[in-house]
């Protein structure tokens, strides 16, 4: 079956919410250089992710996703205080300046909020304005030296307009009756603002409530009380917030963070490193002046590492044997000496004691589910990935030995084409895009294929359109000819027909650890596993190079204890690598590990069935499982590989491990593998599978 149709007909164009196809982008001048891309330009992507937070409308995402959330609540009311002070202000400014009692309801309030609930007269609402009142509350007052807005409560219940979708045609009888040119511009700049503010208005005809001029007859001080049944700041920005939540443009990215992401491209991504590496430093040689003559208690931290691995190991053996007793006897030791704000062994052993209890329980699912629900906000989420690059070369290596990769595909030819299944914010695609720009003879034509699965919620496909826009934008300042077709839908629905392929582009085919989420053999055998399905997909690509980067772990084991011993020792090494290279009382630090590693953990430890996501295998499953979908592995460049190398040893921590194994790049920590990384081709021509 093909993609879904609204997953092939996401398109993105530098306007918002464009519906044209494509982005044909024509060249611009490209940067002064001689042809050959500087060492630093391929870590841009901590630079492009700083990029990404100085968005004008970051903050404002967070607020549309939470608009009930405490903390923002409490910094918004000394604001509302402000406005509602001002609003009183400015109406008893008014009430003493025109000296008409006219000109200032006698029910008119200065809270903000039941500003927008009550109109100046109670009684008096869109459909109560007549012919005259309209000339005289409108339209500034003819005549006069300064404009003013006059308004009378006689006028308003003279004519009624019927409701309905007549409205507007009625407004427009009622307000084009004058002969006035400005008039008749004023209102039809009226009735286009009624058009547009229509959209967000409820579908019955009552547009106003009325809420009685008894609950607001105190209101004209701005010092009124609120009642138990009025809309509150609270219900009013939550209200607001979801009205408006599809409305939001990206604004345009200015040349001036390009220009900073390009000159000091190095000195940014090297920043963060530095810092972390001066910090780490400072702290070891605190531990180390605290350490002296204090070895007992080292060796007792190292028996409780051990004593809390141990601990776990049995207590899944006794949720595994449903022996209940014991495992929650085991869990009461456990949770006794873990903490999420310890040490690394500590936040090991509360993660997976979380999951057991759940598990236990049965309410492992439930509980994925809502973690998957509890979205934190945008800014946080990059910065915590900031610090993970940072302080991680694996994804890095993998960024590097992809673009490498690509680059020595596309030597000397014009459009490169590539599918890249998880976009993951982009992040892998502006050091590419930086060195295409400066090679010899121009920037070849670009075009990005992003599959992605879709989002929760009433706009799926939002990220991967901002995604889209910000490459549209990074690459258009470059002066890069670049394209980008977005497809939200599930990875093995996606056919080759779906992608436009062209014989004239180099094809290339990327993956960065975002197959071990496919679902494998155990959960239907009586249909194609979609990994399979994927792989042959690809294959029938015909790609110049198809890059696949994967977790080395087997969580696809039937008997649960097996896995939760590969998830455990994988962990352990996850948890300590980051205890080693980012301080323990970091937020970020701790945004990585509950909203990267937790996520993950819970998911092999507490699900089953199709609420198990993580599904990774290691290197050598996934090279028989690619043998048998018709691909070819391509040797390793010795130079590439010692690039990588190189880079690691001089960037990051000593005990990252870089090493090869039957054409396979793998990385790791202290001795243990825990990514690899190759190329593949399809080994034959295409047949029908």
């Amino acid at each position: 079956m093909a993609a879904s149709p609204e997953g092939e007909g996401l398109f993105v164009d530098p306007e918002p919410f464009s519906p044209s196809i494509f982005l044909d982008l024509s060249p611009t001048p490209r940067p002064d250089g001689n042809g050959e891309a500087p060492a630093s330009s391929d870590d841009l992507v901590l630079p492009f992710i700083s990029r990404i937070l100085m968005e004008e409308d970051i903050d404002d995402q967070f607020f549309y996703q939470f608009p009930d959330h405490p903390v923002l609540l409490q910094a918004q009311e000394p604001y509302a205080q402000i406005l509602s002070d001002a609003a009183a202000a400015r109406t008893n400014s008014a009430a003493s300046g025109s000296g008409s009692p006219a000109t200032v309801s006698p029910s008119s309030s200065s809270d903000p909020a039941q500003l927008l609930l009550s109109p100046p007269y109670p009684d008096a609402g869109l459909h109560d304005f007549t012919n005259d009142h309209v000339g005289t509350f409108f339209l500034p007052a003819q005549g006069g030296g300064s404009p003013e807005f006059e308004q009378s409560p006689a006028q308003l219940r003279t004519t009624t307009l019927p409701a309905g979708d007549g409205d507007h045609a009625a407004l427009a009888s009622v307000f084009f009756k004058r002969e006035d040119a400005d008039a008749e511009m004023f209102n039809k700049a009226f009735l286009k603002g009624m058009e547009e503010a229509k959209k967000f208005l409820p579908t019955t005809n009552s547009l106003l409530i009325d809420r009685g001029a008894e609950e607001v007859e105190e209101g004209i001080n701005g010092r009124c009380r609120k009642d138990r049944d009025r809309l509150s700041w609270d219900d009013l920005e939550a209200e607001t917030c979801r009205k408006s939540k599809l409305m939001v443009p990206e604004p345009e990215e200015t040349g001036e963070m390009v220009d900073e992401m390009i000159v000091n491209g190095l000195k940014l991504c090297l920043k963060e490193m530095e810092a972390l590496r001066i910090t780490m430093g400072s702290e070891a040689k605190k531990k180390a002046r605290k350490g002296k003559g204090k070895s007992a208690q080292g060796r007792s931290s190292s028996n409780e590492a051990v004593e809390l691995s141990t601990l776990l190991i049995h207590c899944a053996q006794a949720v595994a044997t449903d022996n209940r007793r014991s495992a929650t006897e085991l869990l009461r030791q456990i949770k006794q000496h873990s903490s999420p704000k310890g040490d690394a062994t500590q936040r090991l052993a509360h993660c997976f004691a979380e999951g057991l209890e759940a598990r236990l329980a049965g309410s492992g699912s439930q509980l994925y589910r809502s973690l998957m629900a509890e979205r934190v906000s945008v800014v946080e989420y990059l910065k915590a990935y900031w610090l993970y690059l940072a302080a991680c070369c694996f994804k890095m290596t993998a960024f590097r030995f992809s673009n490498m990769t690509i680059l020595k595909a596309i030597a000397g030819r014009k459009k490169v084409h590539i599918v890249n299944y998880g976009m993951d914010y982009g992040v892998q695609w502006p050091s590419l895009l930086y060195h295409m720009a400066n090679l010899e003879g121009g920037p070849p034509e670009v075009r990005i294929t992003g599959i992605d699965l879709p989002q929760p919620g009433f706009r799926p496909a939002m990220r991967i359109e901002e995604t889209g826009h910000r490459l549209s934008n990074y690459a258009r300042q470059l002066g890069v000819p670049f394209k980008f077709h977005g497809i939200t839908a599930k990875w093995d629905t996606v056919r080759v027909d779906d992608l436009n392929i062209d014989p004239d582009e180099v094809l290339i085919v990327n993956s960065i650890i975002q197959f071990g989420n496919l679902m494998d053999e155990g959960v239907n055998i009586d249909s194609p596993s979609p990994r399979d399905v994927v792989l042959r997909t690809i294959r029938k690509m015909q790609p110049d190079a198809f890059i696949l980067y994967v977790m080395n772990v087997s969580y696809s084991a039937p008997f649960f204890v097996t896995r939760f011993r590969e998830a455990l020792f994988f962990y352990s090494a996850m948890f300590d690598m980051l205890d080693a290279t980012a301080p323990r009382d970091s937020h970020q630090r701790f945004l990585v590990e509950q909203h990267l590693f937790r996520q993950c953990a819970l998911s092999v430890v507490a699900c089953e069935g199709m609420d198990r996501v993580e599904r990774a295998e290691t290197y050598k499953q996934w090279q028989v499982r690619n043998h048998r979908a018709g691909l070819r592995q391509l040797p390793l460049d010795p130079d590439l590989v010692k690039t990588l190398r190189d880079k690691v040893r001089d960037q990051y921590h000593k005990d990252f491990v870089i090493d090869t194994d039957h054409n396979w790049l793998l990385e790791g920590w202290k001795g243990r593998i825990l990514y690899a990384m190759s190329t593949w081709v399809a080994d034959n021509p295409v047949s029908e599978l």
